[in-house]
């Protein structure tokens, strides 16, 4: 097996063909230059699992915030901004300059991270 064509073979198994033979193409369109293997071992290392249920992440089972499964079929973010690229990486960000007040706390995601995360979560389908 060539080294690109194993390379797409393990994703499809560590994403469940999700992205695999399918319309998505890889990096997700709505963020393009993230790179969601790292994004999701960035949610675990910036704690996001204690919080939110999040497919694929190990141990990311939390009940505090929504669960974040289909993420990427999603409309909206925080029932508020429309669900793309830019706003997701705003709100992962600041989420209290979204919307002050609310539960979910400024992490001190760098803008490399939030984009990282970012295409993790368009990954969910």
């Amino acid at each position: 097996m060539k080294a690109p064509v194993a390379a797409v073979a393990a994703l499809c198994v560590l994403f469940g063909g999700g992205g695999c033979g399918g319309s998505r193409a890889w990096p997700p369109p709505e963020v393009r230059d993230g790179d969601p293997l790292r994004g999701r071992l960035l949610i675990s290392r910036y704690g996001c699992s204690s919080c939110h249920t999040v497919p694929g992440v190990r141990e990311a089972n939390g009940l505090v915030g929504p669960p974040l499964t289909s993420f990427g079929s999603r409309s909206y973010i925080a029932g508020l901004l429309e669900n793309n690229g830019p706003n997701l990486r705003r709100w992962i960000r600041a989420p209290q300059a979204v919307v002050p007040g609310n539960a979910m706390p400024d992490l001190g995601v760098t803008e490399e991270d939030a984009r990282d995360i970012a295409a993790y979560l368009f990954t969910l389908r």
